[in-house]
């Protein structure tokens, strides 16, 4: 069930809506990223002085331009990282328009659906960045001490989420906030499972790029299975 859904998905990206969210998405995630690393190496900038006194060799200068291109060398291991809150925020923007689109191509004869409103979507998704802020933190902590299988605890960790956030949101067009809540807790397994499928790309440069699309296009699929399923 989920890779057929996440292969129709997959399927669909050469299709004109998929490919304007696309473009726009990765416009967004290039800025959000861009102003993160900025805002970072403006606060480098500040706390570093002039130079530096060595005892023996005296004042060394240029300490600014070496931590700055440090600072380049962290921000692209972080972005391995920042892209889960980056996808939440993308799935904000552009859900209702995927969604949509699958619809209309696989499920046509669906009565229209309710329109999450934007603020009510933004809020969702200011609220799961949040929770996936606090919920990295806490991982990051624990990195150290699982050697090799970090990758496999990051995918893990922000599945559970991926999965919680773009089925809670695709779910809340056609069903009310009870009824959501209790089938997406009726295929917890089944949602956490999906979501590291998601999570996984999102650790792969450019291909990460795609993941939010695809994760609403494959959530919105498999929640159409699971409800004629009478899941």
């Amino acid at each position: 069930m989920i890779f057929a859904a996440f292969l129709k998905a997959l399927g669909q990206l050469g299709d004109r809506r998929f490919r304007r969210v696309v473009i726009l998405g990765v416009l967004l995630a290039l800025a959000l990223l861009f102003a993160v690393y900025a805002g970072f190496l403006q606060l480098v900038w500040w706390l570093t002085p002039d130079s530096i006194d060595i005892p023996i060799v005296g004042p060394v200068t240029g300490v600014e331009t070496l931590l700055g291109w440090a600072s380049l060398l962290v921000m692209l291991g972080l972005s391995f990282f920042l892209m889960v809150p980056v996808a939440s925020v993308f799935t904000g923007f552009f859900l209702e328009d995927v969604a949509r689109a699958v619809e209309a191509r696989h499920y046509p004869d669906l009565p229209p659906a309710r329109a999450l409103p934007m603020v009510e979507a933004l809020r969702q998704s200011v609220n799961f960045l949040g929770l996936v802020l606090v919920v990295n933190a806490v991982a990051l902590l624990l990195y150290p001490f699982v050697g090799p299988a970090v990758p496999l605890v990051f995918w893990t960790v922000n599945g559970f989420l991926l999965g919680r956030e773009y089925f809670t949101l695709v779910a809340l067009r056609r069903l009310p906030p009870d009824e959501a809540k209790a089938m997406r807790r009726r295929n917890r397994w089944r949602l956490w499972l999906a979501g590291t499928l998601m999570a996984a790309p999102l650790s792969v440069p450019v291909v990460n790029l795609v993941v939010p699309v695809l994760g609403v296009a494959t959530f919105t699929h498999l929640f159409h299975r699971l409800a004629a399923d009478g899941r």
